[in-house]
């Protein structure tokens, strides 16, 4: 079994270059729930570049899959998020010249911190999860913070994947996937993920869950959403087998 997180946020994006209200995010959760994703993820950025408050709020409201929320661990996020309440919180870096994240928090620089806002938002209910590195140190600091998941980046095999040099990347992901599970946490991946070089990490069956956003997107821009999350749902579950 696996679940499938549909990132959102390239929507917001597009509707935010005019400055009106289309296309609506609300509506293409709406579309991913119905083609089978399992949870709807969006990036509340502190500079609000694509996804705004008010969006977060009425997915909330709309959606009957689970909200998994990005945030940094920036106070006045971390605000919003508890007032939000999302299904999950999954704690990740922010450089505000980043076009994209650009690795994993550092979860033992920043331990003190992310264990606080971790308890924070475990009282409420909300499932914490962490995107790190696949890095034995860090997914140790990671399972201390009291976080019940971690996402492990996979943007820089993703990078690698048409070199031909992704080998050593995939093991790294593919030994850190196996340590986490040991240790008691659940593990997902994401970040760079295409209908190409999925098949080698949905392969991890340790990976339960995998969140894409921009390669699904782009798809539908020619194929429709509908179709393009239904051909990611297929391409993972092809190389699970």
């Amino acid at each position: 079994m696996f679940r499938l997180g549909v990132n959102i946020d390239h929507i917001a994006t597009l509707r935010n270059a005019r400055g009106g209200i289309e296309p609506e995010p609300v509506v293409a959760a709406g579309i991913v729930e119905k083609s089978g994703g399992d949870s709807i993820v969006t990036h509340l950025r502190e500079d609000r570049r694509h996804i705004r408050d008010e969006d977060v709020f009425t997915l909330k409201k709309t959606i009957h899959t689970r909200l998994n929320l990005e945030m940094s661990i920036n106070k006045e996020i971390v605000e919003r998020a508890l007032e939000i309440v999302p299904y999950q919180a999954t704690l990740v870096p922010e450089k505000r010249a980043e076009l994209t994240t650009e690795g994993g928090l550092d979860a033992i620089k920043y331990f003190s911190e992310i264990k606080d806002i971790t308890a924070e938002l475990t009282k409420k209910g909300i499932i914490v999860s962490l995107f790190i590195e696949p890095d034995r140190k860090q997914i140790e600091k990671a399972k201390e913070t009291g976080a019940r998941m971690i996402v492990i980046h996979t943007g820089h095999y993703a990078g690698l994947f048409n070199t031909g040099k992704a080998a050593e990347e995939l093991r790294r992901i593919t030994e850190s996937a196996q340590f986490a599970r040991q240790t008691g946490l659940e593990v997902a991946a994401g970040h760079g993920l295409n209908y190409q070089n999925i098949f080698p990490v949905a392969a991890i069956q340790e990976i339960v869950e995998f969140n894409i956003g921009h390669s699904i997107i782009s798809k539908a821009l020619f194929k429709g959403l509908d179709k393009a999350v239904r051909e990611m749902r297929d391409a993972i579950r092809e190389g699970r087998s």
